[in-house]
């Protein structure tokens, strides 16, 4: 594994833009691209939590959207893997397990298409970015604190957040890695996935997602928030360069292949659409009464 070098941003004035993943998916990548755009969102203000080389079907050309594009970008387990020209992408699936199938399949076929400035570009990735925001210290990773390519979902027990936690010294941590969305307060810490862009979130729907902080009076607004793109594309796409059914489907259908990296209470939201939300994150929890 290579050393985790930290990019510090300082004080950011917001709002930030936080997105996932975007997996060899040009199409979403493009619509995220877009998205931005629209909200007014520099790329000095928007973080990708890493892989943005994975399941789909233009891994090159959703690398170079990317690094054109100038936003800040965390190294993932996949960015290490193709930066260090390793045998597969270092995902953390069990071995023999349906995905850990697929995965030499799509990487094989990604790691044909990069090329030497993609891989330069790769290794100099920081594996952990901070920054502040309003009066909150952030640390993004991809995985963990702990690990690169940790799987951590909302029904991931809580101490394993809290090690994160305690050991990068914030108030919150943005992770990636699992695909799914969400926010947890922890005795007034924050842990938040801003779910990827590349792949649906297992909820039925083909819809992709990303998440919004904004400063607002008493404290940060936190939204979590879908993104539609052109699915149908991206998956032909997909299954014309002969890659996985499996995650071509996914595309469409919005559940994925298997649940083996979940954890059982997460398996248990599969097929159940998730809802945008947004709630304030106040700058200090009031004392209970007594």
């Amino acid at each position: 594994m290579v050393e985790a070098s930290t990019l510090d941003l300082g004080k950011l004035d917001g709002p930030v833009l936080v997105f996932g993943g975007p997996y060899s998916n040009l199409q979403a990548t493009e619509a995220m691209i877009a998205k931005a755009g629209h909200l007014g969102i520099p790329p000095e203000r928007i973080i990708c939590t890493g892989d943005i080389v994975a399941y789909a079907g233009d891994p090159a050309a959703t690398t170079d959207a990317i690094m054109d594009w100038g936003v800040v970008t965390v190294m993932g387990n996949c960015e290490e893997s193709f930066g260090a020209e390793a045998d597969d992408c270092g995902c953390g699936f069990d071995e023999g397990t349906e995905c850990d199938v697929m995965s030499r399949q799509w990487y094989a076929y990604a790691n044909a298409q990069l090329t030497p400035a993609h891989r330069a570009w790769m290794r100099q990735l920081p594996g952990r970015v901070e920054f502040q925001l309003g009066r909150r210290r952030f640390a993004v990773v991809h995985g963990s604190a702990v690990s690169i390519n940790e799987f951590v979902f909302e029904k991931t027990d809580d101490d394993i957040k809290r090690e994160s936690l305690d050991r990068l010294g914030v108030d919150a941590v943005i992770g990636g890695h699992s695909g799914v969305p969400f926010t947890q307060i922890l005795e007034g810490r924050l842990w938040l996935n801003a779910g990827v862009i590349g792949m649906p979130a297992n909820d039925m729907t083909p819809r992709v997602w990303y998440a919004l902080l904004t400063p607002a009076d008493g404290g940060l607004e936190l939204s979590l928030c879908s993104l539609d793109y052109d699915h149908v594309s991206a998956a032909r796409t997909m299954r014309a360069r002969k890659l996985p059914e499996g995650y071509a489907g996914c595309l469409e259908s919005g559940l994925w292949p298997n649940m083996d990296v979940m954890p059982p209470g997460e398996r248990e939201k599969a097929g159940k659409p998730i809802q945008t939300s947004s709630f304030l994150w106040p700058d200090a929890v009031p004392a209970a009464a007594d």
